[in-house]
C-alpha cells in the first residue's frame, strides 16, 4: 500500500513533491483562515460601536469590512478549489502503483479469496479514505499549529472559568480536555466497531465470489447457497448498525454539547463585561477550530474504522507477495515458480 508509491522510482516525481505541494497548499488556505479570524474580530467591534453609539459607523466602512472579508474567502475558494483537484489525482496515481504492484504479482494472487475484489474495490476505497482522511488530518495538524497560539494569547483576556476558577490560559486546557474525553469515550465505546467493519467485508465478498461464478456455472449459485450467504451479509449489517447507533448517539450528544463549552467557559468574563464582541467572536472561533483538531479522532471515526477493514484485507492479500519473494531469496531456483 505504501512502498509501491513512495519507495518507487517510477512514482517518486509524484509521491513526494506532491505530499509537499498539499502540505504547502493546506498551510496557506490554514493561514487564510487566521486573517479571517481576525477580521471577525474586527468586525464585530464595528457591529458593537454601531449599535451602542448611533453614526458613529459610516456606511462606507461598513461594507467595507464586508469587501474585505469577500476577497479573503475569493482567495480560500480559489486554493481549496485547485488543491482539491490536484489531490484527488495525486491520490489516484496511488491508487494506480497499489494496482501495478498486485497485477505484478497476479499469479500468485489470483488464487486468494475475494482477489479481483481486493484489487479493485478495495484500492478504490483505500484511495478515497485516505483522500478525505489524509486531507483531514493534515488540515487539523496545521489548524492546531496556527490556532493554538492565537487562543493562547487571546485566553489572556478571560479573567476566570466555571468550576476550576481563575486559571491563566484556561481555555486552551478546557479545549485539551473536553476533546481527550471525548476521543478516549467514543473510541471505547466504538471498540466493536472495526472488527465488524472487518467482518462485512467478508462475508461482502463471499458472496459476491457466489453470484461471479453462477454467471458461467449453472450448479453454483444455488437458491439456499445464496440465501444462506445473503442471510450472513444481513445479520453482519444489522449488528453493525446497532452498534452505530448508540456509537451516533454519543457521537453527536458529544458533538452538540461541544458548541457551548466556549460560551460557558467564557460565562463569567461576558457577565463581568471584561470583553468585547469582537474578542469574544475571536475567542469562540479560535476554540472552536483549536477543538475541531484535537477531536479528528473522534469526528473522523466511522472513517477511521473504515480504513482498518481495507487495511486489514490488502495486509493479508500483501502477505502473499512477502511469502512468495522471501522464498524466491532462500531459493532462487524456485523464482519462477509462484503456485
Amino acid at each position: 500500500m505504501f512502498r509501491s508509491f513512495f519507495l518507487s522510482r517510477h512514482w517518486a516525481l509524484w509521491a513526494w513533491p506532491g505530499a509537499v505541494l498539499i502540505f504547502g497548499g493546506t498551510w496557506y488556505q490554514v493561514q487564510i483562515d487566521v486573517k479571517i479570524n481576525d477580521w471577525f474580530g474586527g468586525f464585530y467591534d464595528v457591529v458593537q460601536k454601531a449599535l451602542s453609539q448611533p453614526g458613529a459607523v459610516s456606511i462606507e466602512e461598513f461594507f467595507g469590512f464586508l469587501l474585505s472579508f469577500g476577497e479573503l474567502a475569493g482567495v480560500y475558494v480559489l486554493v481549496a478549489v485547485l488543491l482539491g483537484f490536484y489531490t484527488k489525482h495525486w491520490v489516484f496515481r496511488w491508487r494506480e502503483s497499489m494496482n501495478d504492484f498486485y497485477m505484478a504479482h497476479w499469479d500468485s494472487l489470483r488464487h486468494i479469496e475475494g482477489a479481483s475484489q481486493r484489487v479493485q474495490e478495495d484500492t478504490k476505497r483505500f484511495a478515497s479514505i485516505m483522500e478525505t482522511l489524509g486531507s483531514n488530518m493534515i488540515d487539523s495538524i496545521m489548524t492546531l499549529i496556527a490556532f493554538l497560539p492565537i487562543l493562547w494569547t487571546l485566553s489572556k483576556k478571560v479573567s476566570e472559568v466555571p468550576v476550576f476558577g481563575q486559571v491563566e490560559h484556561a481555555l486552551v486546557y478546557v479545549a485539551i480536555l473536553f476533546a481527550l474525553l471525548g476521543t478516549v469515550a467514543l473510541a471505547l465505546i466504538g471498540i466493536k466497531l472495526p472488527g465488524l467493519e472487518y467482518n462485512n467485508q467478508r462475508v461482502e465478498a463471499a458472496y459476491r465470489k457466489e453470484l461471479v461464478h453462477a454467471e458461467d456455472d449453472p450448479n453454483r449459485g444455488t437458491e439456499p447457497v445464496v440465501r444462506d450467504l445473503f442471510n450472513q451479509v444481513r445479520d453482519n449489517y444489522f449488528r453493525l448498525f446497532f452498534h452505530y447507533m448508540y456509537f451516533d448517539i454519543a457521537k453527536f450528544s458529544y458533538l452538540q454539547f461541544g458548541v457551548l463549552v466556549p460560551y460557558i467557559a467564557l460565562g463569567p468574563t461576558v457577565v463581568a463585561g471584561a470583553i468585547t464582541l469582537g474578542a469574544m467572536q475571536q475567542i469562540v472561533r479560535a476554540f472552536g477550530r483549536v477543538e475541531m483538531s484535537f477531536q479528528f479522532l473522534v469526528r473522523s471515526w466511522g472513517t477511521i474504522v473504515e480504513l482498518i477493514s481495507v487495511y486489514k484485507r490488502l495486509r493479508a492479500f500483501e502477505a502473499q507477495v512477502a511469502i512468495i519473494e522471501a522464498a524466491s531469496r532462500t531459493n532462487p531456483s524456485d523464482s519462477t515458480d509462484t503456485n
